[in-house]
């Protein structure tokens, strides 16, 4: 779908609460200025049906972004007609409060419409943020070949699955998302991090690594200064060796062979 000259128009949605997006803004915006055949236009929402008609790639690094009817059939009809997104960390959740004395601070209300079945799934909540190892499913898959087992500090995502989907790297998670009224698991399973779907004659690419949160982030929920700055995976060479092959493969929709790793394979 590669426009004269074999330009790529590329959008990027990047936007939402309680993450850094200028920081993730930034790092996919140099990610994708790799190729010189790229164009890309940026917004911090889902209205964006103008850029996405004329577009090849979407990707998307948001948290509690919902888009409207109309956005979600835009989205849906995207990657129906052959469009690649990468859909990175939240972009499968919908998040709201709870009331003052309820059990759980949050829930993951059923609002995504069409989309979780595009994307192959919803976010339901995450244990608090601790180190955990990512595995490799499919060590031979050109997004992940070369990559071992590493070890993440970021959100473990335990997500509501819309199969099919076919997994890549995954965790195992037992135990309680704390706060939110879903996502407490008993069953030591696969909890897929990265994985693709395809949906008519296009294909999404999920990838749920990736929080990241600056000082001043968080002061909707009463923290005026976190006093730090988390990075999460984003310092984690393999973090940054599978988004730059998933990059790649957005903008050339080829997964044949790996980008070769700035420093051999990365394991």
């Amino acid at each position: 779908m590669s426009g004269p000259a074999g330009r790529i128009d590329a959008v990027l949605v990047c936007g939402g609460q309680w993450h850094d997006f200028d920081y993730a803004r930034v790092e996919l915006l140099s990610e994708l200025a790799r190729y010189e055949n790229v164009r890309t236009r940026v917004f911090e929402d889902y209205d964006c049906a103008d850029a996405l008609a004329a577009a090849d790639v979407l990707i998307t690094y948001t948290c509690n972004r919902i888009p409207d009817a109309t956005q979600q059939k835009t989205l849906a009809d995207f990657v129906s007609r052959g469009g690649r997104w990468l859909a990175l960390h939240g972009t499968n959740s919908a998040i709201e409060r709870t009331p003052a004395g309820s059990p759980s601070k949050y829930v993951t209300p059923r609002t995504l419409g069409v989309l979780p079945a595009v994307l192959g799934s919803q976010f339901l909540g995450h244990p608090p943020i601790a180190p955990y190892r990512v595995e490799i499913t499919e060590p031979e898959h050109p997004l992940v070949a070369g990559i071992g087992p590493f070890d993440a500090v970021d959100e473990l995502y335990v997500s509501e699955l819309h199969p099919p989907i076919r997994v890549l790297a995954h965790t195992r998670f037992v135990g309680e998302s704390t706060g939110f009224e879903e996502g407490h698991t008993t069953v030591d399973e696969p909890r897929p991090v990265l994985y693709t779907k395809d949906h008519g004659r296009g294909t999404v690419c999920y990838f749920t690594l990736g929080h990241c949160r600056g000082r001043f982030d968080v002061q909707d929920l009463g923290i005026d200064d976190l006093g730090r700055v988390d990075r999460g995976s984003w310092v984690v060479p393999q973090y940054r060796e599978i988004l730059s092959r998933c990059v790649a493969w957005a903008v050339s929709g080829e997964m044949t062979a790996p980008r070769p790793a700035s420093a051999g394979q990365v394991r």
